[in-house]
């Protein structure tokens, strides 16, 4: 048994130097898309951009472009993000990658999908080019690309994401009312509530802080004020089982 030549062989069969290697692979353009939903009067609604393909003359895009070479793929969706809006204190999460062979016309483009959900009163736009605006997310018929699938997809992982975690609570006055609070819910679920089953769902939480104070100035019956308890969340987090309506 010649163990020297059999390490001679099992060597000469390991790649020795990786860059050719990665050299031969194809070359496929790699992109992010961001898909950033707010929430303002009542409605869930997203960021959108006009595309500036002939192809896709007055559609609406979401906010993407080509990662660099030396980028990495978190850096390069703030990067895009800002370039486009102007906005930099936006978290992003990475949310799946869409790869689909025809999804570009010009050939194939895998993309990265990161997605947000904001205060739109927090968040001002300082950039307005290409008709860059909200939307009304439920009234979005069609997008270039395959921006919409991608759009759908990320609402559902919100909806799936709003019912795990508390997320929805960073969008509200610092005081609100459980009207506003289902409101909120009602707009990103996209169905409405049961009143009185959403009302005791939460105080079965016991996470609602009530600061014995009325909504002011508003046309319908005023109604209690309260205050997210993110403190006792924070403590106690590792037991939430989430909110299921």
């Amino acid at each position: 048994m010649n163990i020297k030549r059999d390490q001679d062989i099992a060597s000469q069969q390991l790649i020795q130097d990786a860059v050719p290697l990665v050299l031969s692979y194809p070359k496929v353009p790699l992109t992010v898309d961001c898909v950033i939903f707010g929430f303002e009067e009542n409605k869930l609604k997203v960021l959108l951009i006009k595309s500036d393909l002939k192809i896709y003359k007055n559609k609406l895009s979401l906010l993407g472009d080509f990662v660099k070479d030396n980028e990495d793929l978190d850096d390069a969706a703030y990067r895009i993000l800002k370039e486009r809006t102007g906005m930099n204190n936006v978290f992003l999460d990475q949310v799946r990658v869409f790869g689909k062979p025809d999804r570009h016309p010009g050939g194939r483009v895998i993309t990265i999908a990161y997605c947000s959900l904001l205060n739109i009163q927090h968040h001002a736009l300082n950039i307005h080019d290409h008709e860059l605006d909200w939307y009304n997310y439920h009234a979005i018929k069609d997008l270039a690309f395959d921006h919409k699938e991608i759009m759908e997809y990320c609402h559902g992982w919100l909806q799936k994401n709003i019912q795990e975690h508390p997320l929805g609570f960073n969008l509200l006055p610092d005081k609100f009312s459980l009207r506003e609070l289902q409101n909120l819910y009602e707009a990103i679920l996209g169905v409405t509530l049961d009143r009185r089953n959403f009302r005791k769902k939460f105080a079965s939480m016991d996470l609602l802080i009530d600061i014995n104070e009325y909504e002011q100035d508003v046309s319908h019956r005023p109604g209690k004020l309260y205050k997210f308890n993110f403190e006792k969340y924070e403590k106690g987090k590792r037991k939430w089982v989430g909110i299921d309506f």
